[in-house]
């Protein structure tokens, strides 16, 4: 069993930063990945990393504000988040995708989730 736990959310002003991590147990390969909900929303994907960290992605929305980074020997994921505006206020999930080196951006292409972190952003 794998098991995702989120960190680091919290209220911040627009503008301001945080930094969101993601510890997993496990010791098999796995590409991670970041996903947010809004209230009445669906679940989007925000950036995703593959095993080795060489390849990245973003959603156009958080292009040039948000960072994904990994730590694989501490198994932790990062996402740095600057910049942020009201609309990036959400739930934040982390996942991970088991026995799967390359990053991915599609919900169903994860098998594990975190629980979520609540990141808040005031105007």
């Amino acid at each position: 069993q794998v098991q995702l736990v989120e960190s680091g959310g919290g209220l911040v002003q627009a503008g301001g930063s945080l930094r969101l991590s993601c510890a997993a147990s496990g010791n098999t390969a796995h590409a991670m990945g970041w996903f947010r909900q809004a209230p009445g929303k669906e679940r989007e994907f925000v950036a995703a990393i593959s095993w080795n960290g060489g390849t990245t992605y973003y959603a156009d929305s958080v292009k040039g504000r948000f960072t994904i980074s990994r730590d694989n020997a501490k198994n932790t994921v990062y996402l740095q988040m600057s910049s942020l505006k009201p609309e990036d206020m959400a739930v934040y999930y982390c996942a991970l995708r088991f026995n799967g080196v390359h990053a991915v951006l599609r919900v169903r292409d994860y098998d594990y989730w975190g629980q979520g972190t609540q990141v808040t952003v005031s105007s």
